[in-house]
């Protein structure tokens, strides 16, 4: 079943160093924000005469997807869009026509349906840690006292949406976990790590509860993951069948050749950083499994299984503090991060 609500608003935009800016009136965004809480998914196209303002640039279309309840548009004065214009410079204003709709089906639910003990966790904590340069595996590296994988583990453990924890690491270091069983009330299994990263997510899909609706996959050698950002992409996974956190890139990053030659400088503007927790559908998983190992494709995060079958994958903004702990220079800003958060609470 579809429901589809079409409004329209013209608005001025400006334009500056080849960037459009546009504005919608408030009007607008009420109704959008309505729809939205009403549970269903507002898609925005945006179109403008560019033509008519110049002749040397096409007329453009842009289409801004999935604007869901909660999300940081409804609590902002107004819906702002950013647009790279090919071409010249220009400045000036003209009218914007701005066009949105909103449709419910199956696949587009509340957030609220994501329940209590309904999530399994694959903590992944069988890495060797080679970088560190360390007489053990970086995730077992003590931070302030406390084993780095225990940090994001107690996160988990904590939240009423997690049934089960799944840790996946050498028979050798699973006391580290067995120990805090007094001090969970979450289910703990283990599974055995494999060669590669894949080898190892998949190994903990095995022994995922069978009735788990999203299985939820951390790099245990991220201790400063925030409950707040694992609801986010909890949600986000639930709403989409599967979400990554991820923060924009900041650096320019350029594409070299095989001789250390500049190709191209990426668009900044497009890029993100991908981190964990990483968030699937367990049929989805299962599914993208079954691909990749058909083709015996390689994979180097959890999602990219899932991009092989074509499916999206939304990115949920997370934050710069949830960092891989690699280097000892890691180490040392993880201790800083955790020192100015503990001196906060006090």
């Amino acid at each position: 079943m579809h429901h589809v609500v079409v409004l329209s608003d013209t608005s001025e935009i400006q334009t500056k160093d080849n960037t459009e800016t546009g504005l919608c009136s408030s009007s607008t965004l009420y109704t959008l924000s309505l729809l939205s809480s009403m549970a269903l998914r507002v898609h925005v196209s945006v179109s403008y005469p560019l033509a008519a303002a110049d002749p040397h640039i096409p007329i453009q279309s842009i289409e801004f997807l999935s604007f869901r309840r909660n999300s940081n548009l409804f609590r902002s004065q107004y819906l702002q869009f950013h647009h790279q214009i090919p071409g010249r410079r220009t400045r000036f204003g003209r009218n914007v026509r701005i066009s949105c709709y909103a449709k419910t089906g199956e696949a587009i639910q509340n957030s609220e349906n994501v329940k209590d003990r309904s999530i399994s966790v694959v903590l992944l904590a069988g890495g060797k840690g080679k970088r560190m340069g360390a007489s053990m595996p970086k995730q077992y590296l003590p931070l302030l006292g406390q084993p780095i994988a225990l940090y994001s583990f107690y996160t988990f453990s904590r939240m009423m949406e997690v049934k089960e924890i799944v840790v996946v690491c050498d028979p050798s270091y699973r006391d580290i976990f067995e120990d805090t069983k007094d001090k969970i009330a979450v289910d703990l299994k283990f599974a055995l790590p494999g060669k590669e990263r894949q080898d190892s997510v998949f190994s903990g899909l095995q022994a995922v509860d069978v009735q788990s609706e999203l299985v939820c996959i951390h790099d245990s050698a991220r201790p400063l993951v925030s409950s707040r950002d694992v609801k986010k992409v909890i949600n986000d996974g639930w709403l989409n069948g599967a979400a990554v956190l991820g923060v924009p890139v900041k650096a320019t990053i350029k594409e070299a050749n095989s001789e250390s030659f500049v190709v191209r400088t990426l668009d900044r503007k497009t890029l993100w950083e991908m981190q964990t927790p990483q968030v699937i559908k367990p049929s989805l998983l299962r599914e993208g499994f079954e691909l990749v190992n058909k083709k015996g494709l390689e994979v180097t995060d959890d999602v990219s299984i899932v991009e092989h079958l074509k499916h999206p994958v939304y990115i949920t903004e997370g934050s710069y503090t949830n960092i891989k702990v690699t280097t000892p220079d890691d180490l040392l800003l993880a201790e800083r991060i955790l020192s100015i958060n503990s001196g906060e609470l006090k």
